[in-house]
């Protein structure tokens, strides 16, 4: 299978995938998809994406909590 941005050869992986709305985070590990060995574009199935949106609107109890320190660019810049 080749990528369908660049090209590249993909192969299946797990991977993280990380979502953002407002001030709402969301991690989710071990995701199947197919990652492009060129550029690093993620593929994910229809049944994966399902369930990824599943996760950002449901409120589904997370697996675990961490805490993650954010700095301000414009602040150090």
């Amino acid at each position: 299978m080749k990528c369908v941005f660049c090209g590249g050869t993909v192969e299946s992986k797990m991977v993280t995938f990380s979502y953002e709305e407002n001030d709402k985070y969301l991690f989710v590990e071990n995701v199947p998809a197919e990652v492009c060995t060129k550029c690093g574009e993620k593929t994910y199935s229809p049944e994966v994406t399902d369930q990824l949106l599943r996760f950002a609107k449901d409120d589904v109890k997370p697996a675990k909590i961490i805490k993650v320190p954010v700095f301000d660019f414009a602040e150090r810049t």
